[in-house]
């Protein structure tokens, strides 16, 4: 897979911007009463990236790991100071290819999985050349299947 622009490094020197935050959460059960106002101030980049200066996007194409809630078109966050571990959903270059999968230990051996069943499972040992570029550590998408955004970044394959 190639990409047609340079990764999105996030800059150490960012300027912080606040945005709103609602005090009260937000049932996902029953409703409850609204507040009227806004108290509290957030900035997204403090709640989604701790590691900026080793911290990129990428851009996702294709269906294998909708079963952990990451679609097609959604904006991952992620992290290269991390170390993949089992557990993790992982970019990884297999042979020169990159793909999204969740690093898992088998019966005592590493692979790659992904988390929709038309997928299978990807032995590790089976590839000459193994890189982990870093682990996923957000992903952004829409709630309105109706919005396309055009896309010029970077796409991650499956």
């Amino acid at each position: 897979m190639e990409f047609s622009e340079p990764l999105l490094h996030l800059r150490s020197e960012r300027k912080q911007q606040i945005l709103p935050l609602a005090s009260e959460h937000v049932a996902a059960g029953f409703p409850s009463p609204a507040e009227d106002y806004i108290e509290i101030g957030i900035d997204l980049n403090e709640q989604l990236i701790r590691h900026p200066a080793s911290t990129f996007f990428l851009r996702v194409s294709g269906h294998s790991m909708t079963g952990v809630g990451i679609h097609n078109g959604d904006l991952l966050v992620v992290d290269r100071s991390l170390d993949a571990r089992p557990g993790h959903i992982v970019v990884a270059i297999l042979d020169g290819a990159f793909t999204l999968k969740q690093l898992v230990r088998h019966r005592g051996v590493l692979r790659l999985e992904a988390a929709h069943s038309n997928y299978p499972p990807l032995d590790l040992a089976r590839f000459g050349d193994v890189q982990i570029w870093g682990v996923a550590v957000h992903s952004i998408h829409s709630l309105n299947p109706a919005q396309q955004i055009s896309h010029s970044t970077q796409r991650l394959h499956e």
